[in-house]
């Protein structure tokens, strides 16, 4: 089974709400611009305006075996999305 790495990610939205989702990334990808950049593509799909995402915002957090779905989404784009609060 794969094991994937795990970035915590805060953003705050222009409502003043804050997204929480994780970007699961294969445990390879130690590149964090890389990682920022599969954050900013997830948030480019979202209908509203949000801040940035850098360092301060995404963190790596821990690593954890992979579901069928986060293996497919990784194969297909690079990462998969955990979408925890405020993030619809």
């Amino acid at each position: 089974m794969l094991r994937i790495a795990v970035w915590d990610t805060y953003v705050e939205r222009s409502d003043n709400k804050v997204m929480h989702f994780d970007i699961l990334v294969p445990l390879e990808v130690k590149d964090a611009k890389q990682v920022y950049d599969f954050g900013k593509s997830y948030l480019k799909s979202k209908p509203f305006h949000t801040g940035a995402i850098s360092s301060k915002e995404c963190t790596f957090c821990h690593i954890e075996k992979a579901s069928d779905q986060v293996i497919s989404d990784i194969n297909e784009k690079g990462y998969h999305i955990i979408e925890m609060q405020n993030c619809n």
